[in-house]
């Protein structure tokens, strides 16, 4: 008796949103497709923005210590071949330790590195935005296209039937208003969530280069000062005496 009961519930259930979906009329659907892209794009950035993260903090967990080391030309080896961000943008400074760079040279290499990451950390995130304002969109001109469907469809009805008709063609319309603000709350979180997520992996790397940076300024040596050489002392140069006229 329970499971006929589920059951019984689960179809009640299906047979709502089916209604729903089939009552909404076009828009409806072109508002689901909408929403299937968004939640495609939110989960292939999740699972690409953890794996990133993870490798991130294995590979600065593997660097760090060649780094404390001063062995900057194993560092320089394991952070090219790695395939995380951190170890690309570590690669492009190692590459310029050494051979008389200076610091400001390796910073803005680091800086070069940064700004060919961040567009591949934040691809595709700003679409869910876009995709939950065409969701609501959508759905404010499903229902107005409804409402004018609907007074158009009662235009030459008898007056008694016509409230009861008007009602029903306007609750039907709202439903692509409901629908599109159901499809554009849950694209908006995600894109909240993805942006903080992106975020805190772009905070991380800028720690590990400021930490790389001090390391680096703290491994290379201090140039001694050079002394300033003295000038030999001048000898006196004694003016001929002219002899005084007579």
């Amino acid at each position: 008796m329970a499971s006929e009961a589920s059951n019984t519930t689960e179809l009640g259930t299906w047979d709502t949103i089916v209604s729903f979906m089939q009552d909404g009329g076009t828009f409806m659907y072109i508002i689901l497709f909408v929403f299937a892209i968004g939640l495609a794009i939110a989960i292939e950035r999740f699972i690409y923005l953890s794996i990133m993260k993870n490798k991130n903090r294995g590979a600065w967990k593997r660097l760090l210590p060649i780094l404390n080391q001063g062995n900057f030309r194993q560092a320089l080896e394991y952070a090219t071949n790695s395939n995380s961000a951190i170890g690309r943008i570590l690669a492009y400074g190692l590459s310029k330790v050494g051979d008389g760079r200076r610091h400001d040279d390796l910073e803005m290499a680091m800086e070069e590195g940064m700004m060919e990451i961040l567009p591949r950390l934040e691809k595709r995130t700003p679409y869910l935005a876009t995709f939950a304002n065409i969701a609501t969109l959508l759905g404010l001109l499903g229902t107005i296209m409804g409402l004018i469907t609907a007074f158009t469809a009662v235009a030459n009805v008898d007056p008694s039937e016509k409230a009861n008709l008007l009602s029903a063609s306007i609750s039907v319309a709202m439903n692509t208003t409901a629908f599109g603000l159901m499809a554009a709350i849950p694209l908006l979180l995600m894109f909240t969530f993805l942006q903080t997520k992106t975020t805190e992996i772009v905070d991380s790397i800028e720690m590990a280069s400021v930490k790389f940076v001090n390391l680096i300024r703290a491994a290379s040596p201090h140039e001694a000062a050079k002394p300033v050489p003295q000038r030999a002392p001048r000898t006196a140069v004694k003016k001929p005496v002219m002899p005084k006229p007579r």
